[in-house]
């Protein structure tokens, strides 16, 4: 029979003899205890009220508060603790040992101070309660006060109290502990090596902490993480992999802390086989490490990976925290996956963590880069708090969208909350105004960033400036204000005012801004392209074959324009003139009908946007079958009948003939179509676009 059996047993005998004598009692709580087992415990506690028995001392209720608060307990604890007639130093201990584990960091305190005398214990114990419940600073003031006192700090201590630095990231007073350390003999106690290197590598002194690292005789698995997390949280991943292979090679098993550093290390370094072959690997993964690689395929653009995954740490039944789901609603927003989207929102409804600061901000976020500013706008309303994050995605998701007086409505509001803007809400704002061409209410906004709110502006606000002014036709101000920045344009300054020249056929400016860019970053296609274009435009096909000789002998490969949309949650990709996909005659043959359907109702396809120096037949031909217009036949295959958008992504900007040609469609088969490019979001509803042909 085994021992938790016999307890029982023995405790059922006791109720059916009735009072029982103080040697039964303590020799039944010592095996409660032993046992750990808290419910039997209970039962003898019950007997001992019932039969009105007191013991001599407080041995038998000290040792039933310390297995109360041990097991978490913390009600029971208390009563008990309150009808004591007799309290000893060892029963207040317990207490505070109690609202330690719990977490009580305010109880903890109070009965402290309703203790009159206090011991080591005490201090140690409280100590340790507030270093490990984020209450740092209120533990190094302990430390203090228990030197005060006359008490002399032992090893557990010292562990807390570094823990406590570690926290604050305040070296200074780690190397005040690691002196008197040092002065009373440093010894081989493993926890204190280890608090001194985990403090020393939170605080980015690297080299301290290596140097304590290497002279451990006794490495366990702790040491090893304080040392690889060190190295991975001061931007050293490469050094972190490599002690984590001389780890292995020593024979030493890494735990879940290990592992979920490594996959980290892995993914800034790039490397997503390791990172997938180590998770492999695990036997038994907890929620740090799904929720590691969940991100970590998210942020090196494995966005599909990153649901999969989600949905295999479901099935493990693994309970995801609003960390991950967040992480998972942003790779939907990243793919525009409105239907894996509005499937994550609802799990984050039954886990209860919808309302979560961090959740809701991603919700918001999401539905504005899905095109559904309705939906962003319901989460965003009924948020409980509201952080500059979230009002940014709002604000933000407004301007990509064509909302753009109610993402300057949205920003006062904000003000008026008297939250401060910080460098993604000028944007957004700056963004609103260049959609909406509002110059002089673009020119406050931006000068207000450094002469109302004490910041300086960067390099995205002079490029949403920029384009502000070169599109409403100021292209002299918008090359004055790029001369006049208080530091050296990069290639987003140069390539924002090359693409305005695209538009407007600007060839002095353009030629100017494209030499900057070939000397800043001589081997992107993208400069070279918008320059070709610009050339094609003017019909100087001279310059045109001038800048694509000048490409190929420099080697520069021009990057591949895509469509892709999501179907029945599968995500199907189309390039221009695409003859890959498994249904191509049927898209063709869809889009062929279209076409002609269009014609029939006054389309005329805009050839001049044929960037090539062919006969008017081919250019009819190139300009046809963009990645865009097959993605949107392939929609009208499958889903031919209903009334919800349509949704097409493309990854650079949408050219004109494909803009023009959707405002047609969407009014020929009398369905919404919402295309998001580059740039922001087009939603062409009844032959017109949200962008009002600004984009």
């Amino acid at each position: 029979m085994k021992p938790t059996h016999r307890l029982r047993e023995a405790i059922d005998a006791l109720y059916s003899r009735g009072a029982a004598t103080s040697e039964s009692y303590t020799r039944l709580l010592l095996q409660c205890v032993r046992s750990n087992d808290v419910v039997q415990a209970k039962r003898l506690h019950t007997h001992m009220d019932l039969y009105l028995y007191q013991p001599n001392d407080t041995f038998l209720q000290n040792r039933l508060l310390h297995l109360y608060g041990k097991s978490g307990n913390l009600a029971d604890a208390r009563d008990l603790f309150d009808k004591m007639p007799r309290r000893d130093i060892f029963s207040w201990n317990a207490m505070l040992a109690a609202y330690s584990k719990s977490g009580k960091v305010e109880d903890l305190r109070a009965v402290f101070d309703q203790m009159s005398a206090h011991d080591a214990v005490s201090y140690n114990t409280v100590i340790a309660g507030f270093s490990g419940n984020g209450c740092s600073s209120q533990a190094l003031e302990f430390f203090v006060r228990m030197q005060e006192e006359g008490f002399e700090p032992t090893d557990y201590t010292h562990v807390s109290a570094l823990h406590a630095c570690s926290q604050l990231l305040d070296i200074m007073r780690g190397k005040q502990i690691h002196g008197r350390i040092v002065a009373t003999s440093l010894g081989e106690n493993i926890f204190v090596w280890n608090a001194l290197t985990n403090l020393y590598a939170k605080c980015g002194a690297l080299d301290q902490a290596r140097w304590l690292f290497d002279r451990m005789i006794h490495k366990n698995v702790v040491s090893w993480n304080s040392m690889i997390s060190g190295y991975l949280q001061n931007g050293q991943p490469e050094t972190c992999i490599e002690l984590f292979c001389e780890m292995q090679s020593l024979g030493l098993k890494p735990d879940q802390v290990t592992v979920s550093n490594i996959l980290c290390a892995y993914f800034q370094c790039g490397h997503i086989d390791e990172a997938c072959k180590t998770f492999s690997e695990i036997k038994e993964k907890d929620k740090i490490c799904w929720t590691t690689m969940i991100v970590g395929c998210a942020q090196n653009g494995k966005e599909e990976d990153a649901l999969l995954l989600f949905r295999k740490m479901l099935l493990e039944n693994v309970r995801p925290d609003s960390f991950t789901i967040s992480s998972v609603v942003s790779s939907c927003a990243r793919l525009a996956s409105l239907c894996k989207g509005q499937a994550v929102h609802g799990k984050a409804v039954i886990l209860g963590v919808d309302n979560d600061l961090l959740v809701s901000s991603a919700l918001v976020d999401m539905y504005s880069k899905c095109g559904e500013t309705a939906y962003a706008w319901f989460v965003f309303k009924w948020m409980s708090t509201r952080n500059v994050v979230s009002w940014n995605s709002m604000i933000v998701g407004y301007a990509q969208n064509g909302n753009d007086l109610e993402a300057l409505a949205l920003y006062e509001e904000m003000l008026h909350e008297n939250l401060k803007p910080d460098n993604i809400t000028f944007v957004g704002v700056l963004s609103a105004c260049m959609h909406a061409g509002l110059v002089e209410r673009g020119e406050g906004y931006f000068h207000s960033i450094s002469k109302i709110h004490g910041m300086s502006p960067t390099f995205d606000h002079y490029s949403c400036l920029i384009n502000l002014l070169g599109r409403a036709g100021y292209m002299d101000k918008a090359v004055d204000l790029i001369n006049s920045m208080t530091f050296e344009p990069n290639c987003l300054i140069w390539s924002t005012l090359l693409s305005i020249c695209r538009i407007r056929c600007d060839v002095n400016n353009g030629e100017m801004a494209a030499r900057h860019l070939f000397e800043l970053d001589p081997h992107n296609a993208g400069p070279y392209i918008m320059l070709s274009n610009i050339y094609a435009a003017c019909g100087r096909w001279k310059d045109v074959a001038s800048v694509r000789s000048l490409m190929k002998n420099n080697k520069i490969k021009k990057f591949a324009a895509y469509s892709w949309i999501e179907i029945d949650s599968h995500f199907h990709k189309f390039i221009a003139e695409d003859r890959t996909h498994s249904e191509t005659e049927q898209i063709y043959e869809e889009l062929n009908r279209l076409i002609k359907k269009l014609q029939e109702s006054g389309f005329t396809p805009d050839t001049n946007l044929v960037l090539h120096d062919v006969v008017e037949e081919e250019k009819l031909v190139s300009i046809s079958y963009h990645s865009e217009k097959l993605a949107l036949a392939f929609w009208l295959i499958k889903k031919p009948h209903g009334r919800t958008p349509i949704r097409i992504m493309k990854n650079i900007r949408v050219c004109g003939d494909c803009h023009a040609f959707m405002k047609f469609v969407c009014k020929i088969i009398g369905r919404p179509i919402i295309l998001r490019d580059m740039n922001r979001f087009h939603h062409f509803v009844e032959g017109r676009c949200s962008c009002k042909d600004i984009w």
